[in-house]
């Protein structure tokens, strides 16, 4: 015959005197009171799993009352129908929360920027801590990377539009990008929330900058088409082509000699004299920009520059770019020479997913190594090859798929404006 055990109550539980030896005051169905020699009530839930007696620890009276106890010993129920140990489940929650507080976004970005600030320039390495703390960490650093959902991040990123810094939410967005791929790549999580946001979607205002891009690709394609339909000289138009495909510094290309290009090889190997941080650089050559030089080559190879101006002793005008873009409709709160360059920047990164490391590279910023030393002109040439192959690649794909669109979408404002 079971001999029913009667529940107990809040007061016996409150009142209850430690011994010279521990006891137990029982509540049924496996839950009772641990009331030790020292003063102690700690509640604990017995049951048996796969024919082993176990016993779960619910807590300490007062801070678990009677009330929660009951609510835990439930739960362990429950578990047990379902054919789970609670006291398997319990340490595998433990587990998770010790990995969860090791792995809050602040304590990973930190990690991540430990790893990177030798290999960035001081001002660099100084303006990402800056982001990170001013806007980053107040808005989910205390956070598990795990629990960080694309929402928070558009979120945050929001904010900092709405205080019309949207520059720098688009470059915040770049950095919360590779704090969650270095979560992932150590196995603190399994995506990257914020690889599904888009810059230009998620902005409602343009993006203004100093020199104005088009980071849509939806709008770069219609520009692009704009671009080889461009019916000024031969000399400028391929000037004009070679912007996006190349996007460096308007001045490299306006300057650009035939003693610098290496066709064979591919490569366009700037003096450090003419960059900007006076140090040799090496753009690879896709073969869609090999193409339009071996076009120019019969029409300016026998002079000194690759776009000579009116005579060929000197260079083009360094506005010539930026004219023709204008007579082709786009104005400079939309587009500029140099804005190809932002252009190249956010879709290498956002939309094919090439290393910031590389783009950076390519673009003639300040990357160091370890040691803090630049890197060589030559450093990662062959993955910079194939990302300069794929955005050239890209780019093509981009007008490919334009081309099956309606006439009106894919013309310059000046052409939409004589449709209309």
């Amino acid at each position: 015959m079971l001999i029913r055990i009667p529940p107990i109550s809040d007061a016996r539980v409150s009142k209850a005197k430690p011994t010279n030896k521990e006891y137990k005051i029982s509540d049924g169905g496996g839950l009772h009171l641990l009331v030790t020699p020292s003063g102690g009530k700690l509640w604990r839930f017995q049951y048996r799993f796969n024919d082993k007696q176990k016993a779960l620890a619910l807590g300490r009276y007062p801070e678990i009352s009677l009330a929660t106890a009951r609510q835990r010993r439930l739960e362990a129920r429950m578990l047990l129908a379902n054919g789970q140990d609670p006291g398997e489940v319990k340490k595998a929650a433990q587990k998770a929360a010790a990995i969860d507080a090791s792995s809050t976004f602040e304590l990973v970005a930190n990690e991540w920027y430990e790893k990177n600030e030798a290999v960035w320039s001081t001002g660099h390495a100084t303006t990402v801590k800056g982001r990170l703390k001013k806007d980053v960490f107040p808005a989910f650093g205390g956070k598990p990377v795990t629990a960080i959902t694309a929402s928070d991040v558009r979120t945050m990123l929001l904010k900092i539009e709405a205080r019309g810094a949207v520059e720098t939410a688009v470059r915040i967005k770049i950095i919360c990008g590779q704090v969650f791929r270095y979560a992932v790549a150590t196995g603190r999580m399994e995506h990257d929330p914020s690889a599904a946001l888009k810059s230009h979607e998620i902005f409602r205002k343009r993006i203004t900058r100093h020199h104005a891009a088009v980071t849509d690709p939806k709008e770069l394609a219609p520009l692009l088409m704009a671009i080889d339909g461009y019916q000024g000289t031969f000399v400028v138009k391929s000037a004009l082509q070679l912007t996006p495909l190349l996007f460096v510094r308007p001045g490299e290309l306006q300057k650009m000699e035939w003693s610098e290009l290496d066709l064979e090889a591919a490569l366009w190997l700037i003096p450090a004299e003419r960059m900007k941080m006076k140090l040799p650089h090496v753009v690879p050559l896709a073969k869609q920009a090999l193409e339009i030089f071996k076009a120019l080559q019969p029409v300016t190879g026998s002079g000194r520059y690759v776009f000579p101006g009116r005579t060929s002793s000197r260079p083009m005008s360094d506005n010539s770019v930026n004219a023709a873009l204008r007579y082709l409709g786009f104005d400079r709160e939309t587009v500029t020479g140099h804005g190809f360059r932002a252009t190249a920047r956010t879709i290498l990164d956002e939309v094919l997913g090439f290393r910031v490391d590389l783009i950076e590279h390519q673009l003639a910023h300040a990357v160091r190594d370890p040691n803090g030393r630049a890197y060589n002109r030559t450093s990662f040439i062959d993955d910079r090859r194939q990302m300069m192959q794929a955005w050239a690649d890209y780019l093509d794909n981009l007008k490919a798929v334009a081309i099956s669109a309606p006439v009106d979408a894919l013309a310059a404002p000046r052409e939409r404006k004589a449709l209309e």
